[in-house]
């Protein structure tokens, strides 16, 4: 038996990237799984590409209404919802605090804080019906500081705050709440956005010596997602080639 057989699950920023993969892996081991995005064109390929049982729906995890939404289509087409992902999110503007814009900060913030906040505030009523799981997508600086990406970093540690809180809150109630924090993983918000000279750079921060890959963090976003993870919660998982460990 495959290890998501008659799951259900909802991965929002599934169109590249860590998302898509977690969308692949999912659906590879027996999940119907809706993923949203805003890039429309996107989205409807990797659903043309990975097929049955994935489902394309143009969304914005900053926006209240159409996190509600995406949770009454997700039961409306498939009759539950077992397992939510909260992927979104954007690397924000690159500053120092005393120069970072307001709306910088306010995007960042609205998207990879208050956008996880929506999704779970819509999920969880759905998931508690039938008992499952919520990852949301951290990052190690999501526990360290980075330079330049304060509000970032502010978000990511919201994150993990929001995670363990909602945690103890349904521990009793079938619903288990946990955090991945990857260390920089080769994805397009990470490749396309930074020089030969920074990405050799921040390899060169992880005890492996290269960046992760999506499929990795798929990985654990799948185990977390399934039965066998059925004592974990309140936890923050760092995925991170030994990033953490300096």
């Amino acid at each position: 038996m495959k290890r998501l057989e008659n799951k259900v699950a909802l991965v929002t920023g599934g169109a590249s990237g860590i998302g898509k993969a977690i969308v692949a892996r999912f659906v590879k081991e027996g999940a119907k799984v809706v993923f949203t995005d805003l890039n429309e064109t996107l989205g409807k390929q990797v659903e043309a590409e990975i097929g049955a049982n994935s489902y394309f729906i143009k969304a914005d995890a900053a926006s209240p209404s159409d996190n509600e939404m995406i949770v009454k289509e997700t039961v409306a087409k498939f009759g539950a919802l077992h397992i939510a992902v909260n992927n979104a999110g954007i690397g924000g503007e690159a500053n120092i605090v005393g120069e970072m814009s307001i709306e910088g900060w306010k995007k960042t913030i609205d998207i990879n804080l208050n956008g996880v906040f929506y999704g779970m505030h819509y999920q969880l009523p759905e998931i508690e019906k039938v008992g499952g799981s919520i990852i949301n997508m951290a990052s190690i600086l999501g526990y360290v500081g980075f330079a330049n990406s304060s509000a970032y970093s502010a978000a990511k540690h919201g994150v993990l705050g929001l995670t363990k809180s909602a945690a103890w809150e349904y521990g009793t109630k079938n619903v288990r709440i946990n955090a991945i924090g990857p260390g920089f993983i080769s994805t397009p918000l990470v490749d396309d956005n930074l020089t030969a000279e920074v990405l050799n750079y921040l390899k060169s921060q992880h005890a492996m010596q290269r960046l992760g890959t999506s499929e990795e963090v798929a990985s654990l976003a799948l185990w977390l997602a399934s039965d066998e993870a059925s004592f974990a919660t309140g936890t923050y998982y760092p995925i991170d080639g030994g990033y953490l460990a300096k």
